[in-house]
């Protein structure tokens, strides 16, 4: 009945944090000790209270700071000196702008907000149809938590031991690189209208200008992650330089912020926060109840008895968050199967950065699928053109999403090479 529960709460629209704690409390109520509602609120404060969980709103706030400040235009003009000469030319620069957003907020939704908003009114211009311009927005967006920084990472090394942050970061910068060369190799191979493609999005400025625009938020991913391997910081502490960072560029070099903007802009990052924190905790006190009752021993034990090796296991895997994707926004279904996934790929011998990565990487495609990719929901948000037709147009760049994403699974090194040669 508990589960049945849970299930109708998810299929009706209600919230998952809310479905998770509204079924805790209803089994909570119906059973006698240890099993006492009051277990909810103190597991829920117990998942919370942890310093490297700050890490998370520091990071969500670095990211509105570093919209805010007008950076996405100088990244695109960027991407665009790059690769905007080369053959489906706006396309190219929409993915490559996308992975150097990906350094500056780690969130797959601002990057489809942020870029969209440019670049789908502007490629409709250059004779891409309105929904393969908006498709290839938050396609490309995935790339956005897979490289660091990113929040998933933070939120997976906090949820199983035995993995780093630095160690995740690291393994999700090849990948990021690898979904972004199929993404691009796909567009220059499908894109026909030569003429519209060659043209210049930001001719009016010169390469050396666009270069020179670019070069200071870049400096935000280095600063961030370089400090981290580096040893001098902790992820949260790193968190709390790449604030003053932003702020710094955005009042005081850019000046497109003002201090009465601040706090807008501090209560916008508050409430993405807040949506994730509460996830978190809901999450946690589910989770008590999971092990209380054994039940990832009890799964760990029936999966090593029956699933033959850990090829078999890590397509099991895939196929399971890919699906689990499709209904659950990503953090969610992090929280709630990575406890019990994660020993069961330890035991079989798949190493945790790999495993760490590939799960995340399956969750980011999620965001791409409907019926609840956040991500679509954005792009169609501004592209205003029906879920039908975004949902055509994106199913192929799904598909090159799920070849990248076999490369490397069944490639370990992919991942593992970088974190192996910084000695994690």
């Amino acid at each position: 009945m508990i589960y049945a529960l849970f299930v109708i709460g998810l299929l009706i629209g209600i919230p998952i944090a809310v479905t998770i704690l509204g079924t805790l409390l209803v089994f909570m109520a119906m059973n006698d000790a240890p099993f006492t509602i009051r277990i909810v609120a103190t597991e829920m404060f117990r998942g919370m209270n942890s310093f490297p969980l700050l890490a998370i709103p520091l990071f969500v706030l670095a990211g509105e700071l570093m919209n805010e400040s007008g950076i996405t235009g100088r990244i695109i003009a960027f991407a665009d000196v790059l690769v905007g000469r080369l053959r489906a030319g706006l396309a190219l620069v929409n993915i490559w702008a996308s992975v150097i957003f990906a350094g500056l907020s780690g969130s797959a939704v601002a990057d489809t907000s942020a870029i969209g908003r440019v670049f789908i009114p502007e490629m409709e211009k250059h004779g891409y149809s309105r929904e393969y311009a908006a498709a290839i927005t938050a396609a490309s967006s995935v790339i956005g938590p897979i490289i660091p920084p990113s929040i998933p990472v933070i939120i997976y090394a906090l949820i199983v031991t035995g993995v780093s942050v630095p160690s995740l970061f690291l393994g999700g910068i090849v990948p990021g690189l690898i979904l972004a060369t199929f993404l691009s190799i796909y567009v220059m191979a499908t894109v026909k209208n030569e003429t519209a493609m060659k043209e210049k999005l930001f001719a009016r400025e010169s390469a050396s200008k666009a270069l020179l625009g670019g070069i200071l938020p870049l400096f935000m991913p280095v600063f961030v992650v370089g400090s981290i391997l580096a040893g001098i910081v902790t992820p949260t502490e790193a968190a709390s330089f790449a604030v003053a960072y932003a702020l710094l560029l955005g009042v005081f070099v850019y000046h497109n912020i003002t201090f009465a903007s601040l706090p807008r802009i501090f209560s916008r990052a508050m409430k993405d926060s807040a949506v994730i924190m509460i996830i978190i905790a809901a999450v946690s006190a589910a989770n008590w109840l999971l092990t209380y009752n054994r039940i990832p021993n009890m799964l760990t034990d029936w999966v090593l008895s029956n699933v033959d090796g850990k090829i078999a296991f890590l397509i099991a895997i895939n196929l399971l968050f890919l699906f689990v994707g499709l209904f659950l926004e990503g953090i969610a279904a992090m929280l709630v199967l990575v406890p019990i996934v994660h020993p069961i790929a330890v035991s079989l011998g798949v190493d945790p950065t790999h495993f760490g990565i590939v799960v995340i990487f399956n969750l980011m495609i999620g965001l791409i699928t409907p019926p609840l990719g956040l991500c679509l929901f954005v792009a169609e948000s501004i592209a205003k053109v029906g879920m039908v037709r975004i949902t055509r147009a994106i199913l192929p760049l799904f598909f090159v999403e799920v070849m990248a994403l076999l490369v490397i699974t069944f490639i370990p090194e992919t991942v593992t090479a970088l974190p192996g040669l910084f000695g994690y």
